[in-house]
């Protein structure tokens, strides 16, 4: 059910995704006067067509969910009739065709804009700013950071919750150059602490930055007290019971439910005797053993017990990050040109070679963390779905033959040399395309592959 589901997420994004993106040539087609022979989502066999008789408009939604298209009147792919001559792509002046190819590009951009503003409205909830760890020996304690620092900027950049921070990070680490961060400490002084560039310059694409700098987010230690049992697991067929509490095991005293999985994992298979305090009061001996499952490749313990999480827990360590529909909608703007060109400057590093591959993702990621965020609630969704538009956005932009933008560079070239590219060179230049992009994917489908064998 877990892999359906993730399926089901990752169609259910292309297609909206695709949908948004064609959607913008196929709006700007029929603003500008080009009539649209078929609108389809997805290649492959029709599973739904329809015809609309006011525009003689084919829409299809087809078999495979891998892409789209917007099939115009064009005499370059067949007869068109004389009196329809002036609503053929070919024979649009340069400004039309370009404004309907960029078309797609553009709305993918407005797609994230939009679902931006909406979260920045409803209010987008997240852990605070709050440094709980600092790694010994790490860049983090070299540059003076302490456990209780709550960060305020990075750079220029307002950190209002830890993934802010962690993206402001990422980007200004890009940079190579000596950071400030502002924080205020724990006795409530603002001070400014610096990150040296050569540290972080390599980190920047890191996935867990911060983790390597050597900091970690403030989180609660979660009472060890049972909170769900899986029937037939370990723990219930011990005998541990909704509420009882883990005072000992093997006569070492667990002081949080983060201490007691640590412990768990660490024996799968064999018999742990522990100390359980009951609803009443009363204490009682119980020997448990762990069962063997394996996890990205390591065999770790589990006994089927979830935590019991009390309501206000989380009260003092979340952060609701909202604001009103005007400010929101700036919010939005500078939060899709941010990540467009921290994707921009991550492509050129990785062309370079200033920056690796891993920070491809393939099919398989994008299915996955579409699963992983669809299970999470509808705003970890529509996040996901803004930064993948993004992600569209930029790409198609990129001047690559049979992309958005090597259509443009294309008529770049038309416009300066004042006469259209031959049908021959756009040809050769399809199958480079073509080969490029199948390079492209490869590549990504070997990342995907790698990260899944560890």
């Amino acid at each position: 059910m877990e892999i359906l589901f993730t399926i089901a997420s990752f169609v259910v994004a292309l297609a909206i995704l695709i949908a948004v993106h064609e959607f913008g040539h196929f709006w700007v087609a029929r603003r500008v006067g080009v009539k649209v022979l078929r609108f389809s989502i997805g290649f492959g066999r029709p599973l739904l067509r329809w015809q609309s008789r006011r525009d003689e408009t084919e829409y299809v939604l087809a078999a495979i969910p891998l892409g789209g298209y917007v099939k115009m009147l064009d005499e370059r792919e067949e007869a068109v009739p004389e009196n329809q001559l002036d609503r053929a792509f070919n024979r649009q002046p340069l400004w039309k065709r370009s404004a309907i190819v960029v078309a797609g590009p553009l709305f993918n951009l407005l797609f994230a804009i939009l679902a931006y503003w909406a979260i920045f409205i409803v209010g987008d909830t997240g852990l605070k700013p709050v440094i709980g760890v600092v790694a010994p020996q790490s860049i983090a304690a070299a540059s003076g950071f302490q456990p209780g620092d709550e960060l305020l900027r990075i750079g220029d950049r307002p950190a209002r919750s830890w993934e802010t921070a962690v993206f402001a990070f990422a980007v200004e680490a890009m940079d190579g150059q000596d950071l400030p961060i502002r924080v205020r400490d724990a006795g409530g002084r603002e001070q400014d602490r610096w990150l040296p560039g050569e540290a972080i310059a390599g980190l920047a694409e890191e996935p867990d930055l911060l983790g390597r700098l050597g900091l970690e987010a403030r989180r609660p230690r979660l009472p060890p007290i049972i909170g769900e049992l899986v029937p037939g697991e370990p723990a219930q067929r011990a005998g541990l019971e909704v509420g009882d509490r883990l005072v000992a095991a093997d006569g070492i005293a667990i002081d949080s439910w983060q201490d007691w999985v640590a412990l768990v994992r660490e024996r799968a298979g064999q018999s742990i005797p522990i100390e359980v305090e009951r609803g009443d009061g009363s204490l009682q001996e119980i020997s448990i053993t762990p069962r063997s499952t394996e996890i990205d490749g390591r065999e770790v313990g589990r006994i089927g017990a979830g935590v019991l999480v009390p309501d206000d827990l989380m009260d003092d360590y979340r952060v609701l990050v909202r604001y009103g529909p005007i400010e929101a909608l700036g919010q939005a703007v500078d939060k899709t040109l941010d990540t467009s060109v921290t994707m921009l400057r991550v492509i050129g590093r990785m062309l370079i070679g200033e920056a690796s591959v891993r920070n491809l993702s393939g099919p398989i990621t994008i299915a996955e963390v579409a699963g992983q965020t669809a299970s999470s609630g509808l705003l970890a969704f529509v996040k996901f779905l803004a930064v993948v538009s993004i992600s569209l956005g930029v790409l198609n932009l990129l001047p690559i033959p049979v992309l958005d933008g090597g259509h443009l560079f294309y008529f770049l070239i038309e416009w300066i040399k004042g006469s259209p590219v031959s049908e021959q060179i756009q040809l050769q230049g399809q199958k480079v395309g073509f080969i490029l992009l199948a390079a492209l994917m490869s590549l990504a489908f070997y990342v995907d592959i790698s990260r899944l064998l560890g």
